[in-house]
């Protein structure tokens, strides 16, 4: 997968630059090994630089996985018009596959697990405020045409990422000779659609 930088808009400030240099180190040397410092070589900027943007790494961290994964999830799910559960689990399914495959994500999962910890056990992360905002605005849309279930469009967002994370973090436990990839994302897209449908 392509760097972030040629995937999503950019507002071409410095701090894109900066967040580039971070996403290279982590892929380089995972998220323990990245320091403040490296980043600032790696920019071609001043530490300074770099701790005026940031106080620390866990900061940095949280605007890259926002700027990662909020695009990626932003950019599968529209909410110009009317979805139907097909479309919207067209989407789900989209955006869970992308997230398994990007670099960044896989690396973070691979070396550094933990940092995802929190974001499962103890809060909501920006990413996923966003993911939620962006669903839940698809399933309110869908709903003023009759085409989604009733029910509270915020609700239905969070059971449904609920669902999701399993896929994304969990669906590699479950595939064997006897059920590949395609199929448990068929399940997920029969899930999603089977409990949007009015």
């Amino acid at each position: 997968m392509t760097s972030h930088r040629h995937n999503s808009e950019s507002d071409g400030s410095p701090r894109d630059g900066y967040l580039d240099a971070a996403r290279e180190c982590i892929l380089d040397v995972g998220w323990r090994r990245t320091t403040l410092t490296e980043v600032a070589r790696r920019a071609g900027v001043s530490r300074m630089t770099i701790y005026r943007a940031w106080s620390d790494m866990p900061a940095l961290l949280g605007d890259l996985m926002t700027r990662e994964w909020g695009v990626l999830v932003a950019d599968r799910v529209d909410v110009s018009a009317a979805p139907t559960p097909d479309a919207i689990a067209d989407a789900v399914v989209a955006t869970v596959g992308a997230l398994r495959e990007n670099e960044l994500f896989t690396r973070i999962v691979e070396l550094d697990p933990e940092l995802i910890l929190p974001y499962l056990l103890s809060r909501r992360g920006r990413s996923q405020e966003l993911i939620l905002q962006v669903l839940g605005a698809a399933i309110a849309t869908g709903q003023e045409a009759g085409r989604i279930t009733d029910g509270d469009p915020q609700t239905i967002a969070r059971g449904l990422v609920l669902a999701a994370h399993g896929f994304v973090l969990s669906a590699h436990t479950m595939v064997d000779d006897a059920v590949d990839q395609p199929a448990l994302d068929d399940e997920l897209h029969a899930l999603v659609s089977r409990s949007l449908t009015p």
